[in-house]
């Protein structure tokens, strides 16, 4: 069974089998709502539309945001046969027949097609190869539409042959229009019941459709069809939209996003903006086990020991969530998220352990000092094993002043450096006074040698 899909703009299955979303699709761009940083007069993508000047391109935006939509009218305002193809069906077999037909198409027409992959980051890199020369000889148009980030799903080669749109969720507004007139479109809509809605209804469904026309369009279909004598009551659109989950998906983009707002946040010490999106989070369904490991992420990296209590509390908030589960382990790292958000903030050991590391790295096999290495048998005693390692706690203040303890190749590399905030205040100053204790001790004249415990 073929994958792929053909029709001049809207397909010509029987309406009322069709759903309302599918059915009520603009058939022009005046009709066409939402995406004006793309769709304005001025902007080159209008330009190139009602030019008629078809380039490769992608749509990057979340779902019911009208890439589909967009795609079918470029095809229609450039006179290009409009044909499709589901990335999570199709496979190379479909690509080249999609190609075979686009020739045809060309020789005996001599009509250009526009090939529309939707779901495009599903298809793997053969199938993205498969694609590539076709798109290069202009054998066809290629448009795909995905939901995630392109430029970590779709290969090199064939990115930088198709420019990029990013479109954005509708505003309230925008739905709100497209509900309207699917209330009164007699044609494709739902004109012809003579449905009754308040103002008040239409804003609940744009608000629960959280950006996606083909959310809100399902759920006034749904609601049309419950509807008593007309009536599309206020209570009945709040039972149609119990449990619309915002969106949030676990592997994409939405997901890491919201995941670095409240990083952000936090980092930012705005305990408001922390709270809201570990809500939005969790209201939206993101297991709190995946937060807690990130708190306590940003614990260490952002927080660091300008105050340790953080990393407690993270961990503390952690182990609530694993033996209580919700609401209170979800109410535990919350209170988290907010001691975070407040507390003195320092990334001092954060950048620390990436330069020793990267020292650790470049620098290769360095052998441990003499000094410094293990001694448990006569033999290793007498190859120098810990020969003149002076054991700090016999010394003055419990400091081996002038000691060293790394590789003589890394000299006085310097790699924790607190800042000036919270306890690293403290350590700061203490670390100050062990370096002048170092200094005085390399002066001329200064005698710390001898032979400590091993």
């Amino acid at each position: 069974m073929s994958t792929m899909q053909d029709d001049d703009l809207f397909g010509a299955a029987d309406a009322a089998s069709r759903p309302l979303a599918d059915r009520i699709r603009p058939r022009s761009l005046t009709d066409y709502v939402g995406q004006e940083h793309l769709l304005d007069p001025d902007k080159p993508l209008r330009r190139a539309i009602e030019a008629g000047q078809l380039h490769s391109m992608v749509f990057w935006g979340p779902p019911g945001t009208g890439k589909t939509t967009l795609a079918r009218l470029l095809a229609r305002g450039s006179d290009h046969v409009f044909r499709s193809l589901s990335a999570v069906l199709a496979g190379v077999k479909d690509i080249r027949a999609a190609v075979d037909r686009a020739r045809q198409t060309r020789s005996a027409e001599n009509r250009g097609t526009l090939l529309f992959v939707d779901e495009v980051h599903r298809f793997n890199k053969g199938q993205q190869d498969a694609l590539l020369p076709h798109v290069e000889d202009g054998s066809l148009v290629f448009v795909g539409a995905t939901t995630e980030n392109p430029s970590f799903e779709l290969n090199n080669a064939l990115l930088s042959r198709a420019r990029v749109y990013v479109l954005k969720p509708l505003e309230p507004s925008a739905i709100i229009a497209l509900l309207r007139r699917a209330l009164v479109d007699a044609q494709h809509g739902l004109g012809t019941l003579r449905l009754h809605i308040s103002e008040d209804a239409l804003e609940h469904l744009a608000r629960v459709a959280d950006g996606d026309a083909r959310r809100a369009l399902n759920l006034l279909e749904i609601a049309a069809d419950l509807a008593e004598q007309g009536a599309i009551s206020d209570g009945l659109i709040r039972e149609v939209a119990t449990g619309q989950a915002a969106r949030f998906d676990k592997h994409g983009d939405v997901f890491y996003d919201q995941i670095s707002a409240l990083h952000k946040a936090v980092r930012g010490s705005s305990p408001d903006g922390a709270l809201y999106w570990l809500c939005r989070m969790l209201d939206a369904g993101c297991d709190p086990r995946y937060v807690a490991r990130r708190v306590l992420r940003m614990a260490s990296e952002d927080i660091g020991n300008a105050d340790p209590r953080a990393l407690e509390i993270a961990l503390n908030a952690w182990q609530v969530q694993e033996r209580l589960g919700s609401p209170e382990g979800e109410l535990a790292i919350a209170q988290a998220v907010v001691y975070l958000a407040c507390s003195a903030k320092s990334n001092a050991v954060y950048r620390a352990f990436n330069t020793a590391m990267q020292a650790a790295r470049e620098s290769g096999s360095l052998e441990v000092p003499l000094h410094l290495r293990n001694a448990p048998t006569r033999l290793m005693k007498d190859l120098g094993h810990g020969k003149a390692y002076r054991y700090a706690h016999d010394e003055p203040q419990g400091y081996a002043a002038g000691e060293t303890y790394l590789p003589e190749e890394l000299g006085g590399a310097n790699f924790y450096r607190p800042v000036a905030r919270g306890l690293e205040i403290q350590i700061a100053e203490k670390l100050a006074k062990l370096r002048e204790l170092d200094r005085q001790a390399d002066e001329p004249g200064e005698d710390q040698s001898g032979e400590g415990k091993s």
